[in-house]
């Protein structure tokens, strides 16, 4: 079945003023199909695999001479695999700047990868694409609500429902396409653990000489069960017996391959957002689940954990519409020293935030906004509003900018 990607659009604009355009994310998310339709769409073109082994062993041979004898137009995939074509793309761009000529995918976060990433400066847009957005999932969904949140007037109505199995259903499928299509839930399983077993063999093997591979499952895990929650890469240390140094490095590489991601705490002082301490946040919850050997049942006893997985939802839900939404705002997380906390803080580039609260129940209190009041007094004008998503069918006002809105708005969107 294919899916609506709602980063066509970028991709296809991308083409039309950049020589070089990647397009980057995990495994399996469907970077192919995509590159492939957009490059049947515009001209005939050729696409060539390096995780073929005699394309890659040909490139890597001579980088130069393989791209000199590339078509006008090309897909290059999984260009991880071979960073020497870097600087042979560039002398190529240099000596003919025609757009969309090298169409890039990549399983790997070249921005974290410094000597491929600084070789097209100027030259080449990254786009990533994450696995299925529940928006893209949803027939008939919208792109999504991020700017909604900022633009959008929101009055007292009712959207769909999101009942506690259904909520559950979501979370365990997460948004990968292939065990999306898996009816039986052991062969989803299987999917999940050769998946991450060609990972950790092609993908984090190639980017660092790791001797410890076996220790990187059980960090994964750990890192699922703490999903949404602060980073603490000292307790993470202590926990395996590990080196600190030998954690930052393993946790970097899972970074790379779009497994994991941080969502950085947020303050009013731009300067000291880093020294801040990061959530980590797992890319996709049907992951997690699998790591932590979840299923409906075990999930729904338990709170503490569909209430993580949940924010985890929301977060790359929010994530993945901000990609292609136009105010583009950036994600962080906010928190106090006397612990006054709102789970997702969205930015744009004006300065303009609203703050986002996830909730798994069905109902809300006043209560349940303390810190979206907190950080409503602390921003003053800049706070355009706060949101509390749970999973009720009521959007509701409870006081000036604060609002209760159904989970299913994020993919029904906010607009009447």
């Amino acid at each position: 079945m294919l899916y609506p990607r709602h980063l066509r659009p970028l991709i296809e604009a991308a083409c039309q003023d950049t020589p070089v355009v990647l397009v980057n994310g995990a495994r399996q998310t469907g970077k192919t199909t995509l590159v492939r339709e957009v490059l049947g769409e515009q001209s005939e073109g050729t696409y060539l695999t390096l995780d073929d082994t005699t394309t890659l062993a040909t490139a890597k041979a001579d980088p130069t001479g393989f791209i000199q004898n590339l078509p006008e137009r090309v897909i290059l995939d999984e260009v991880q695999h071979c960073p020497e074509l870097f600087p042979a793309i560039k002398v190529s761009v240099d000596n003919n700047r025609k757009p969309g000529r090298f169409l890039l995918t990549g399983s790997a976060n070249i921005l974290l990868l410094p000597k491929l990433s600084e070789s097209l400066a100027g030259r080449m847009e990254v786009l990533t694409l994450w696995p299925l957005s529940q928006s893209e999932l949803e027939v008939g969904g919208t792109r999504g609500i991020v700017d909604d949140l900022f633009e959008e007037e929101l009055t007292i109505r009712t959207l769909p429902a999101l009942p506690r199995e259904e909520l559950i259903r979501r979370i365990l499928l997460g948004g990968y396409p292939e065990p999306l299509q898996r009816v039986n839930e052991a062969r989803r399983r299987q999917w999940f653990a050769s998946y991450l077993t060609t990972i950790l063999q092609r993908d984090i093997r190639d980017l660092a000489n790791i001797d410890g591979l076996t220790s990187i499952p059980t960090l994964l895990g750990l890192l699922a069960s703490r999903t949404s929650n602060l980073l603490n890469i000292t307790e993470l240390s202590s926990t395996l017996a590990m080196p600190y140094a030998t954690v930052h490095r393993y946790l970097a590489l899972l970074e790379a391959t779009f497994l994991v991601g941080r969502l950085p705490a947020w303050s009013g002082n731009l300067g000291a957002r880093l020294v801040k301490t990061p959530k980590i946040v797992m890319s996709d919850t049907g992951l997690a689940c699998h790591l932590l050997g979840l299923d409906a049942k075990r999930l729904d006893r338990d709170g503490v954990t569909l209430g993580m997985l949940l924010e985890t939802l929301v977060v790359m839900e929010l994530k993945k519409q901000a990609g292609w939404s136009e105010l583009a705002p950036a994600l962080f997380h906010w928190r106090t020293q006397t612990r006054q906390e709102v789970d997702i803080v969205l930015e744009t580039r004006s300065g303009d935030v609203v703050g986002v609260e996830v909730k798994s129940a069905s109902t809300v209190n006043p209560a349940d906004f303390k810190g979206l009041r907190a950080l409503q007094e602390a921003l003053g004008t800049r706070f355009i509003r706060g949101v509390l998503f749970y999973s009720g069918e009521t959007l509701l006002p409870f006081g000036e900018g604060l609002y209760a809105v159904p989970l299913s708005a994020l993919w029904h969107g906010l607009a009447p």
